[in-house]
């Protein structure tokens, strides 16, 4: 048997995802599920963090893939060695339950499971972000949004929660506070590329929006736009995401300044004044949106002729998400930690699912599947979640 690559699921390709789970079956019987705890050389296996790792990925490979009797075989080995009772382990049983439920009953059962454990231990923080997916999941968003804001009182640094309320916010309209979310995320991993791209593109949203305010503040928002797509691929040069964003803010840009004066140089965001900066002239916004278009044309054609990387730090595996370049950037919107609000929908049917780069979790399972051996993988365009 090969060996694994222990990659988060976050960012394994559909791909990888198939390889990974073909070897379940291989992986648990070449293992045994109990592991002795008797010194005895003969008699006991080696025991390590990463054998577990392995079974956890294994365990959300199995379940992205369909493969429900492997995906349950992990975890009863993962039960066996840490108990029912890990809050790990929890986190992942609602996972399977969730992945295993036919219908919307099913599913109230398991957030009923949730609020039960919860009730027990409110502290259980796996639990809380699979009851938050689960409710998003359930098409409830305004009962996901007051989940994740209790979640954040309890725990105001979790970078995962910002990432994903800010999601629901904007799903929602409300733009103002999906902004204060990704500014938060931005104040505990300052140099999170993908966040700073992201947050440039719900400034851009936010001009199309009912509302948007005065010609000069939309002037304002949008070279703030511009500012941060271009910290975001100055943090990570490959980042084709983040060259869209400033050859489409550039590209606005130019064509308001072409009308009337350039923008004020005053940046305002949606939070706050965020002090005064050297105005963006036309000259500088026209060799944005020129390296920006040479950049896009150039990492196109490097994924599109397979001629190795498209950056120093690209990953054309990742669907254009980059891969950390050392040193890594702080865990969370860079990497994000792959189990508590990634989670498949109801029902038997699905196949795999890519999960987004720019939210930390996704609850939901595609709704179709031709069969188990999924079919080769088309690359998903990127997903602004």
């Amino acid at each position: 048997m090969s060996t694994m690559q222990l990659t988060s699921p976050m960012r394994q390709s559909h791909a990888s995802t198939l390889h990974l789970s073909q070897q379940a079956p291989q992986h648990l019987q070449k293992h045994p599920a109990a592991i002795s705890a008797i010194p005895v050389p003969l008699l006991s296996n080696a025991e390590s963090t990463e054998l577990w790792a392995k079974y956890e990925q294994l365990f959300l490979s199995c379940l992205r893939t369909g493969d429900d009797k492997s995906a349950h075989l992990c975890l009863e080995r993962l039960i066996d060695r840490f108990g029912a009772t890990n809050e790990r382990v929890m986190g992942l049983r609602g996972l399977y339950q969730e992945a295993v439920a036919e219908d919307d009953t099913a599913l109230e059962k398991v957030l009923q499971g949730y609020e039960d454990t919860l009730a027990a231990d409110p502290t259980n923080t796996p639990i809380l972000k699979r009851r938050v997916a689960l409710l998003r999941s359930l098409s409830r968003p305004a009962d996901a949004i007051a989940a994740l804001v209790e979640l954040l009182d309890a725990s105001p640094t979790d970078i995962e929660a910002w990432t994903e309320l800010a999601d629901l916010y904007l799903t929602q309209k409300m733009i103002p506070q999906a902004v204060f979310c990704l500014e938060e995320v931005l104040l505990v991993a300052p140099n999170a590329w993908n966040i700073h791209a992201r947050l440039g593109e719900v400034l851009y949203i936010s001009l199309a929006a009912p509302g948007a305010g005065t010609e000069r503040t939309q002037d304002k928002v949008l070279v703030e736009a511009v500012r941060r797509f271009c910290r975001s691929i100055e943090l990570c040069e490959g980042y084709l995401r983040g060259y869209y964003g400033l050859k489409m803010a550039t590209d606005r840009f130019l064509a308001e300044t072409s009308r009337g004066p350039a923008p004020s140089a005053a940046l305002t965001t949606h939070s706050g004044s965020v002090g005064e900066l050297p105005t963006l002239s036309r000259a500088a916004a026209e060799k944005l949106n020129e390296r920006a278009t040479s950049m896009i044309v150039d990492i196109v054609r490097r994924r599109t002729t397979g001629n190795g990387n498209s950056g120093p730090h690209q990953d054309p595996e990742n669907d254009g998400d980059p891969t950390p370049p050392p040193p890594a950037p702080p865990p969370g919107p860079g990497a994000p930690d792959p189990g508590p609000f990634v989670g498949p929908k109801k029902g038997k049917n699905r196949q795999i699912k890519k999960v987004p780069a720019f939210v930390g979790w996704t609850s939901g399972r595609p709704k179709s599947k031709s069969s188990k051996a999924a079919k080769t993988p088309a690359k998903e365009p990127a997903n602004p979640t």
